[in-house]
C-alpha cells in the first residue's frame, strides 16, 4: 500500500464507525512509529500488506471490518523487542484513542481484544479475531522470496541476540506454528496460504 492508500484506509475506518478520524497528528505518530530505526519487519510494509489483505476480502468480509482495520493499524503501534507487553500497550493505546474520539466502549473493547489476539499464544474463537490473526500470519504463506526477506528482517530486529540462541528460539517458534492444524482458521485464508506456509516453515526449520 502506498501513502495515499494507507491514508484512505485510515479515514474510511473511522468514517465507518460513525466519527471523524482523529487529528492528522495521530496518523503521523502511527506512521512514524512503524518507521522506527529498530524495526525491520514490523514496518509500514507489514501494515500495508495486512490492510491490503483485509480490503481484498470481498468473499467473506469481517463482521466488524472497521474495527478489524483499526486493530491492524494499532497491533504493532508499540514494538520493542526488549519488552513483553507490546500488544498490551498497543491495545491500550487503541482503546484510549477510540474512547476519546467518541467510539462506544463495546467497540473499543472489541478492538482491544483483537490486538491482544496477535500475541498468538492461543487460537481465537471469535470470527473477527480469527480473520485478524490469519492476516497477521499471512506472511508465513508468502512466496519463498518474501518469506526469506521476512526471515532476514526478523533477524535484524534481534541482532542483539547471539546467533545460536536466536536460531534455537526461532526454530521453536516456527515449529509451534507448523504444529497447528489448521494453521489458518478462516477458510479462504487457509485455501490461499496453508500449503505454502507449511512448505516455508518446514524449509526454515530444517535450515
Amino acid at each position: 500500500m502506498d501513502e495515499a492508500a494507507l491514508h484512505e484506509s485510515w479515514v474510511n475506518a473511522w468514517r465507518a464507525l460513525g466519527v471523524a478520524s482523529p487529528s492528522e497528528a495521530l496518523l503521523d505518530e502511527l506512521l512514524a512509529a512503524h518507521c522506527e530505526a529498530h524495526r525491520a519487519y514490523h514496518t509500514l510494509q507489514h501494515l500495508g500488506e495486512c490492510l491490503a489483505l483485509l480490503h481484498a476480502r470481498r468473499d467473506r468480509p469481517a463482521q466488524h471490518p472497521a474495527e478489524v482495520a483499526l486493530a491492524l493499524w494499532f497491533h504493532d503501534a508499540v514494538y520493542d523487542v526488549h519488552r513483553q507487553d507490546n500488544e498490551q500497550r498497543s491495545a491500550d493505546w487503541a482503546r484510549r484513542v477510540m474512547l476519546e474520539s467518541g467510539i462506544a466502549s463495546d467497540a473499543a473493547d472489541r478492538v482491544h481484544a483483537l490486538i491482544i489476539a496477535t500475541r498468538h499464544d492461543a487460537q481465537p474463537e471469535d470470527a473477527d479475531a480469527q480473520l485478524l490473526v490469519d492476516i497477521d500470519l499471512a506472511i508465513l504463506g508468502a512466496t519463498p522470496e518474501r518469506f526469506a526477506e521476512y526471515e532476514r528482517q526478523i533477524r535484524i530486529e534481534y541482532l542483539h541476540v547471539p546467533a545460536d540462541v536466536f536460531e534455537a528460539k526461532r526454530r521453536e517458534i516456527l515449529a509451534g506454528f507448523l504444529a497447528r492444524d489448521p494453521l489458518y482458521l478462516t477458510g479462504p485464508m487457509r485455501a490461499r496460504f496453508e500449503e505454502a506456509a507449511r512448505a516455508n516453515l518446514s524449509r526454515a526449520i530444517k535450515r
